[in-house]
């Protein structure tokens, strides 16, 4: 892959961030129709999709540096937004091994990983970080292994052991969630932590997923998308912070909404990891501003009709109560009546 890393941008703050042409073309546009409603919508987590973002286990992009950084600003804010149960030690190590494995496999320019047993040497170029250590050697890393590595990767992970018959979220990576908190979460089971999702319990669907993921395989990972809408391309909207976002979504008017009101969408990935039979729940976020958005005819007309169309319920869970008029009348512009194919590939090749 021929991946150009920008230099650092801000996602708070002046917020300069913004996509290129080719950011936007490999956005992972989550609406395969005109209607949307919630569903499994699992399927294998495999190389190759309708944009580039598939092509690698855990995608790299470039806004990579800026991303990395923010993160670190959120720890040193909140350090408890990474936390990790002390028995799930060696799902720690499972978790650095694949992340580490993964990213030097598809990323050779950027990521090395050279094994003599279990001394290995890791290097990240993009954040000029040379380190030796020891595998299954807490002391020889900066930080926990868990924290370790996934202070070098984009998105957010949490760590699910399968016990009793359910999954629980034994510890996490959290810095850039849509209004949720590991915090408050941790130690949770599966239907505990999705409980404030609206609809989708009374249609049966966290009961069907939880029963397809207990039965998640090694090898065999998957992945799903989810998707909200967030005001400004901040990666933090915590609960914890929301006194200093919150107060950003007053400010949204049909003159700015183009620009400040970003689809936020998550590639989740989930896998089985081979020693303590944990699964690694990946949540990589993606923003796009709507103006980057309608640059691509067939998304701005598709999401102008999924805005339009959704459930009511459904519109204020995903944060658009006050400002889903504001989206639909701007992006209804773009809405010639068209037919659309079934799919999110943008269909188009440049911009």
């Amino acid at each position: 892959m021929n991946l150009i890393i920008k230099p650092a941008e801000t996602f708070r703050g002046d917020y300069t961030y913004t996509n290129s042409d080719e950011a936007i073309l490999r956005f992972p546009f989550p609406f395969p129709e005109d209607i949307y409603m919630y569903a499994v919508n699992v399927e294998p987590h495999v190389r190759g999709g309708p944009t580039s973002a598939y092509d690698a286990v855990f995608d790299i992009d470039e806004h990579y540096v800026g991303d990395m950084e923010d993160r670190a600003i959120t720890l040193a804010e909140d350090p408890l937004r990474c936390q990790v149960l002390p028995h799930m030690n060696e799902a720690e190590w499972d978790t650095l091994e694949l992340l580490m494995e993964s990213l030097s496999y598809d990323y050779p320019e950027h990521f090395t990983l050279t094994k003599n047993g279990d001394e290995w040497h890791w290097v990240n170029r993009p954040l000029n970080i040379d380190q030796h250590f020891t595998f299954g050697r807490r002391e020889t890393l900066p930080y926990g292994p868990f924290e370790y590595i996934t202070r070098q990767v984009q998105g957010d992970f949490s760590v699910q052991d399968q016990r009793d018959g359910t999954l629980y979220m034994d510890g996490g990576m959290v810095t850039s969630q849509a209004d949720w908190s590991l915090n408050f979460d941790v130690g949770m089971t599966f239907h505990e932590w999705h409980g404030p999702v609206p609809l989708a319990h009374e249609a049966g669907v966290f009961d069907r997923a939880l029963q397809y993921l207990l039965r998640l395989q090694h090898g065999k990972p998957v992945r799903r998308l989810n998707w909200t809408i967030t005001a400004n391309p901040r990666l933090d909207t915590s609960p914890e912070n929301y006194p200093i976002w919150g107060p950003e979504k007053a400010e949204i008017n049909p003159a700015n909404v183009a620009h400040r009101m970003c689809l936020r969408v998550e590639v989740q990935t989930l896998t089985r990891l081979p020693r303590s039979n944990a699964i690694l729940f990946g949540i990589r976020g993606y923003l796009i501003r709507l103006q980057e958005l309608a640059r691509v005819k067939k998304w701005a007309i598709r999401m102008h009709r999924v805005i339009r169309d959704l459930h009511p319920q459904i519109a204020e869970y995903k944060g658009m109560p006050r400002y889903r008029q504001f989206i639909i009348d701007y992006l209804a512009s773009y809405d010639d009546g068209s037919h659309l194919n079934s799919g999110t590939a943008p269909e188009q090749d440049a911009l």
